[in-house]
């Protein structure tokens, strides 16, 4: 549920923040106060498309914030990475988006004040709120949302279907990866072998074997040059008159010297030291041999492998890899009849499969139908279309994809399409009633102006309707209509200033006498006028009678005539 909402610079409005509670509320204001703002706020919030326009004349950026509180029957389709481990298994928990719309340059979102992206905003929201725009109900007309709604009320599984279709075109992309071209199957053949035979020939057992390469290489190019210097350090070393002789007869010297006996000490310590350590140049001299023969071949071993990662990867680890991937696709074209047989014997099954779950969905379809097109009727009767009836048409190639709603407003008249004989009222009133039939859904759900066109007894109709929403939903209304917002729990108006220099909106709570002004003004106009006020008061005492009741989260049976404001209704604060 949406609990807060704060709106900074967007369009005409400055600063507003509501505070918002469960049940129905209504926002009202004259045509151009800034209502649709306010759902466009929300629309950013869940990853709408965001416009440098929207920003309010004058100011850097427009900022939206919005606080849900989000219940464990919402967890699974909106709960942010790690929000389970932060959190025991019985409490709601908080998620705060936010989008940030600068007058120029990209814009940018957050959740839980960490950087996301737009598209992970619209992920998110599509688990949190259900925005009906001024338009949007016009996707109605598309033959995709009619196939939707129809799998949703008769809890058509696509997933095996989508399943089997997955697995047969993996089949068909693996048959076509083992080449149909016999002459270029064969052409592939050839170098694949070129490149196994190479790699194999060089009996690669080492990845680090260029390493040691050079190592040897270094070693026997430059012997002579090592063997002298060797043999240098050797003679200073142990030598006639050298280091060692020098050392003795220092360790001598101080023999017996008591004033000397530590430096003895540690003398003699290094007398041994530089004996192993003259035996080690001894062992290294012996090891270097001036072999030309040997660095020739080094040399041409060195220059074998680096051929190797010039063609086929940088490290001999690399050339290892590709020389296994070649070989596995060589066995592979080498088998191709054979595999191809296999494969093609898996693909006919994979297609028997997809056929039975395409026959599974369809008659699924088809037996759902009747039922969907009976219990949206049935709403219609109660929307002021006491003959209106929707017949929900099945038909194509299993799965029976071709999915179409048709209408007939009238008694005695055929139905047809519903893009076609459905007028904008009417159309407005039907995705209404098959929103209350698909009371599976987001915890909020927004409706723009979906009452526009309709009047009288028909808009006491559609206010019954969103109220009776509520039980199930946080239901947030922009409505023109008095009998729309008088069966709304909570009432939000919204208001325009102009002081001949800037307009701006305020976002304010109406309750009380207040609640009955607004609606007096949306009556005629004239929020003092007696009779005005009389007819909203009656409207509200009646619309209250009517309207369901539904439990708030605090256990309290949540009503409102609009004469006072329950503890959690709707709160604003506004500049």
């Amino acid at each position: 549920m949406l609990v807060e909402l704060a709106v900074r610079n967007l369009g005409v409005i400055e600063r507003a923040s509501l505070v918002l509670g469960p049940g129905m509320t209504a926002l009202t204001g004259e045509t151009g106060a800034g209502k649709t703002m306010i759902v466009q706020a929300v629309q950013l919030l869940v990853g709408g498309r965001a416009d440098p326009a929207m920003v309010r004349t004058g100011a850097d950026a427009a900022v939206v914030e919005g606080r849900f509180v989000v219940s464990d029957s919402t967890a699974d389709t909106s709960r942010p990475d790690g929000a389970s481990s932060r959190r025991e298994p019985s409490d709601n928990y908080e998620i705060v988006l936010r989008r940030v719309v600068p007058a120029a340059g990209r814009s940018r979102a957050y959740v839980d004040g960490e950087m996301a992206s737009a598209s992970q905003l619209a992920e998110l929201g599509a688990g949190l709120i259900d925005l009906h725009g001024q338009h949007q109900h016009q996707s109605l007309l598309s033959g995709r949302t009619q196939r939707g709604a129809l799998d949703r009320w008769g809890n058509v599984d696509l997933r095996p279907l989508r399943a089997a279709r997955d697995e047969l075109v993996a089949l068909q992309r693996n048959l076509a990866a083992l080449g149909g071209d016999a002459r270029a199957r064969a052409q592939e053949i050839d170098v694949l072998q070129y490149q196994v035979d190479e790699i194999s020939e060089a009996q690669l057992d080492d990845p680090h074997e260029l390493q040691r390469l050079t190592e040897r290489e270094d070693l026997l190019a430059d012997a002579a040059a090592h063997l002298a210097a060797g043999h240098s350090a050797h003679h200073s070393l142990s030598g006639d008159d050298g280091a060692i002789d020098k050392l003795g007869e220092a360790v001598a010297a101080l023999a017996s010297r008591q004033p000397f006996a530590a430096v003895g000490v540690r003398l003699g310590a290094l007398a041994v030291e530089l004996d192993d350590t003259v035996e080690q140049l001894r062992g290294v001299l012996d090891s270097i041999d001036e072999d030309p023969r040997a660095l020739a071949e080094v040399r041409a071993r060195h220059q074998r492998l680096r051929e190797l990662t010039r063609k086929y990867g940088d490290t001999l680890a690399d050339v290892l890899a590709f020389g296994a991937d070649a070989a596995q696709r060589l066995s592979g074209l080498e088998r191709h009849d054979e595999l191809a047989g296999e494969l093609e014997t898996r693909i006919a099954a994979a297609q028997e499969h997809v056929a039975r779950e395409a026959d599974a969905v369809a008659c699924a379809r088809s037996a759902a139908a009747p039922g969907l097109a009976a219990a949206v009727t049935e709403h219609l009767g109660s929307l002021a279309l006491e003959h209106g009836r929707l017949d929900v048409n099945v038909s194509g190639p299993a799965p029976s994809d071709d999915v179409e709603f048709r209408f007939s407003a009238n008694r005695g008249t055929g139905t047809g399409p519903l893009s076609k004989v459905a007028s904008g009222g009417e159309l407005a009133r039907v995705m209404l009633a098959l929103r209350l039939v698909l009371t599976a859904g987001p915890p909020t759900l927004v409706f723009d102006e979906v009452d526009a066109g309709i009047g009288g007894e028909t808009a006491l109709a559609v206010g019954r309707a969103l109220s009776s929403l509520a039980p199930a939903h946080q239901v947030l209304v922009v409505t023109h209509l008095p009998q729309v917002a008088a069966f709304a729990h909570h009432q939000v108006a919204v208001r325009k200033t102009d002081d001949g220099a800037t307009a701006a909106s305020d976002v304010v709570l109406v309750t009380g006498g207040e609640r009955i002004s607004e609606l007096a003004r949306m009556l005629s106009g004239q929020p003092d006028l007696a009779s005005g006020r009389q007819h909203a008061t009656e409207l509200l005492a009646s619309a209250a009678s009517l309207r369901p009741r539904f439990d708030s989260p605090n256990g309290a049976t949540a009503e409102s005539s609009g004469a006072a404001t329950p503890s959690h209704a709707s709160g604003v604060a506004a500049p």
